[in-house]
């Protein structure tokens, strides 16, 4: 029997979708939907789960709904809304077949342009993945309040807005699935590269990319998202090590035994079938598929990115590329690259030049750029790694004065 904790998990985008799409009112489908979820558990475990749980679920989220707007007969639009709705609706059960999957709908209007990034990141966790206010707070290290607010703003701008509940016409899909795609792989950075408490974000982000890939067959950058977020998931527990995971361990130490080879597999399985795309999610997996190899071709590697570098002229992009040469050609061919971006506020420029200064030799300039990355890095195992380099560097300073 599918529990309702399942329920929940597979099936709260879905019914909140219905609920948007049928009452035009983010924050009255979002309290009937919880307030549908609350009377199925005291209900289910009484008289068992339901043969048809969505149908359910949207029946009575949808009749919550209409009974609140019986009662709330001061705003017109809202009236209106009632007026039109004939009795035998109100009380007829949805029958399941004739629910549509509105959850794309969904995504699109929660990662809406006029909406901000941050508010966009929040809604569709709690929208589309159903997620609690307070755990997405703690996985972003915000207080619960401040979150609130947030996502309050997000659907105050939605509705005054007049943000639409549909997807894009054909000419501006592309250019709205990239930002869609882009919100779901900040949120899966954000657990991937945090452990504890964020972690299950990770997970959260590969289930959305799992959704948007079933809704979106056609859209191969959907399908190459998806792969980069299972090839780099796979390496999941072999990343952190140390007392409660505060370690962070690099690529070339991971325990490859801890890797999700069948995750791994998986991914390849989906480049496989897009390898006649060339877009930019696509080429980051077949990268992150090249990471995975044994022995690691850091030249093809080297020439995926220079291609990457190309389609999104991004010097971060270029840095990564520079590391991939460093391992073809040496640190003195990559550190030339790396001296040539302009990337100051960036933690990862200065602990790669630093990486390259500490393999040429140059322990003081190595020192200085490590401690530069430590005063930007942003989690405890990225600090602690940083500080264990400098440690390195002085206890080989000290060997050589003594």
């Amino acid at each position: 029997m599918t529990s309702l904790e399942q329920v929940f998990r597979d099936e709260w985008g879905r019914v909140l979708a219905v609920l948007v799409g049928y009452l035009g009112d983010f924050e009255l489908a979002e309290e009937s939907v919880a307030e549908a979820f609350a009377v199925a558990a005291r209900r289910w475990s009484a008289e068992g789960t339901p043969a048809s749980p969505v149908a359910w679920l949207v029946t009575t989220a949808r009749n919550r709904a209409i009974d609140r707007l019986r009662r709330d007969r001061v705003l017109a639009a809202k009236l209106r809304l009632l007026e039109a709705t004939t009795p035998a609706t109100v009380e007829a059960e949805v029958n399941e077949t004739e629910i549509p999957d509105e959850r794309l709908e969904l995504i699109f209007t929660c990662c809406h342009p006029a909406i901000a990034v941050d508010a966009q990141v929040a809604l569709t966790l709690r929208a589309v993945a159903g997620l609690a206010t307070d755990e997405i707070a703690r996985a972003f290290l915000v207080p619960g309040e401040t979150m609130k607010r947030r996502l309050t703003r997000a659907k105050t701008k939605i509705r005054d807005a007049g943000i639409p509940f549909r997807v894009p016409e054909p000419g501006r899909l592309e250019e709205r699935l990239a930002v869609v795609l882009a919100v779901i792989y900040l949120i899966f950075n954000q657990g991937y590269s945090a452990p504890g408490q964020a972690g299950h974000l990770a997970a959260e982000a590969i289930r959305l990319g799992r959704v948007l890939a079933a809704l979106l067959p056609g859209q191969t950058e959907t399908l190459g998202l998806l792969a980069l977020m299972l090839l780099h998931d796979a390496r999941r527990d072999a990343r952190f090590a140390g007392p409660e995971g505060q370690d962070l361990v690099l690529l070339a130490d991971q325990d490859r035994a801890l890797w999700d080879w069948g995750q791994i597999a998986e991914a390849r399985e989906i480049i496989t079938t897009i390898a006649g795309s060339r877009g930019p999610y696509l080429i980051q997996a077949a990268i992150a598929s090249l990471h995975a190899a044994d022995p690691i071709d850091w030249r093809q590697i080297a020439a995926l990115y220079a291609e990457l570098a190309e389609l999104t002229r991004s010097p971060v992009v270029r840095l990564n590329g520079a590391i991939a040469i460093a391992e073809a050609d040496g640190p003195g061919a990559a550190l030339e690259i790396v001296d040539d971006l302009d990337l100051p506020g960036y933690q990862y420029w200065h602990s790669t030049r630093a990486e390259l200064l500490r393999r040429l030799g140059r322990a003081d300039e190595a020192r200085a750029a490590y401690r530069d990355a430590l005063a930007l890095a942003g989690t405890e195992p990225e600090r602690r790694f940083l500080l264990g380099r400098i440690a390195e560097l002085d206890g080989a300073g000290r060997t050589r004065s003594g």
